[in-house]
């Protein structure tokens, strides 16, 4: 009886509409099953390669920012773990010297040290250029970065220009100039792995964090760029997109399935490393962004502004008392 009256009312339409709609379930069924494939390949068959010898197979060192904490430090760890050398780039020179002589007696690899404050710019680079000189460097990890201290409205954000251009040195110059750096090497051997730590935040606009998210687009869009210029030469260029990460920039310290540790969130990210260019490195990750996708953009970022919104009232509270 429903079906008589949806045809009365749609009349010849309706074997049109029904094709629509047969094309249309037929497409959401064949992206699904790709998506599923894509995470066997990706999380399952990824695990069982040996990732240790593609990852030597690039060069001697590694050079990591940002990785005296969180990411960056794991990262270097757990390249060193498979007998790479480590440049470490960070801020304070005592908290390099600390990581690398862990690094080095946990793994016996070489390593270098060189402190450098990214939010001063481009005064910085001919100092690393010089003290990279001559290294065969086969992987660089961008990973240094810098958000907002909590969630807050553009405008009223405490000194606000210098916050801003503090995010866009440590974010976007950064990866620029490094990957301007050691890519020339790379292409010269015709071989070399860039990985860009982007953040779920470039992968749609979260209010509150307005800046902070266009940085991470740039990321984003920068390692696209890059990976279809270079692939053909020999240089895989790979964006990883984390959602939240125990660290001291996410502040959180205790890890759950969906907030992992650096040490488990690293593991798995590079399991995807010639597998993927553009991925969030860590299934439940990988799946809650899945998921939001089938959101219409709106919706994520209301949802967005409401979460960081609620985080944003608690620090004011918080500071009150």
């Amino acid at each position: 009886m429903a079906t008589e009256l949806v045809r009365s009312i749609l009349g010849s339409a309706t074997e049109y509409l029904a094709v629509v709609g047969a094309i249309s379930a037929s497409y959401v069924a064949l992206k699904f099953s790709i998506t599923i494939l894509n995470w066997i390949q990706l999380y399952v068959f990824g695990k069982c390669r040996d990732v240790g010898v593609k990852l030597r197979s690039y060069g001697q060192w590694a050079v990591v920012t940002g990785a005296t904490d969180g990411i960056g430090k794991e990262y270097a760890r757990q390249l060193a773990k498979y007998g790479i050398n480590i440049v470490l780039i960070s801020r304070t020179l005592s908290k390099l010297q600390d990581v690398a002589s862990e690094i080095e007696s946990s793994f016996r690899v070489k390593t270098k040290v060189i402190a450098a404050d990214f939010s001063l710019g481009t005064s910085i680079y001919e100092n690393i250029r010089s003290q990279l000189q001559g290294m065969e460097i086969g992987i660089l990890v961008n990973n240094v970065g810098l958000s907002y201290d909590f969630p807050e409205f553009f405008l009223d954000i405490s000194e606000r220009e210098k916050l801003f251009m503090n995010l866009l040195h440590v974010n976007c110059t950064s990866v620029t100039m490094m990957s301007s750096i050691v890519m020339p090497g790379m292409a010269q051997r015709k071989k070399g792995l860039v990985i860009n730590i982007a953040s779920a935040a470039g992968n749609m606009p979260t209010p509150l964090l307005s800046v902070y998210s266009a940085c991470k687009v740039y990321v984003r869009y920068l390692s696209e760029c890059l990976n279809h210029e270079y692939r053909n030469k020999g240089i895989e260029v790979q964006c990883i997109n984390p959602y939240f990460v125990c660290s001291n920039m996410s502040k959180i310290r205790r890890p759950n399935l969906m907030i992992p540790s650096a040490e488990t969130y690293v593991r798995s990210a590079l399991g995807t490393v010639g597998v993927t260019e553009n991925d969030c490195g860590y299934f439940p990750h990988t799946l809650m962004d899945w998921v939001l996708s089938f959101l219409p953009r709106m919706v994520c970022v209301i949802l967005a502004g409401e979460i960081f919104d609620q985080i944003r009232k608690r620090h004011h509270i918080f500071k009150e008392v």
